[in-house]
């Protein structure tokens, strides 16, 4: 991955990984999708980066990131993850165009 998307270089190793750790201490790789911001706050859009139980291959995870902690933190409230990922796709065909 030739950029880090605003996410710090800390958080990404050589490949573009990110280890997050799940509510049983399970390690969970993700690839960085993108960071977009959405009515002021920013979210990581993550893909799974090898198969597990905690998330589909094809699922995108958002989550918050806190820019001043340095921290991805995740959301709760469905309705805002649809509307983040709605405006993450709105703002992706905007794009290509």
């Amino acid at each position: 991955m030739a950029e880090n998307k605003n996410l710090p270089d800390e958080e990404l190793d050589e490949e573009g990984i990110i280890e997050l750790i799940d509510d049983e201490d399970n390690i969970i790789k993700f690839r960085l999708l993108d960071v977009c911001e959405y009515k002021g706050e920013k979210y990581a859009l993550l893909l799974a980066a090898e198969p597990n139980d905690a998330v589909a291959e094809d699922e995108v995870a958002i989550f918050r990131y806190k820019e001043e902690e340095q921290m991805l933190e995740p959301i709760e409230d469905e309705a805002l993850l649809e509307e983040v990922f709605e405006f993450y796709q709105n703002e992706d065909d905007i794009d290509e165009e």
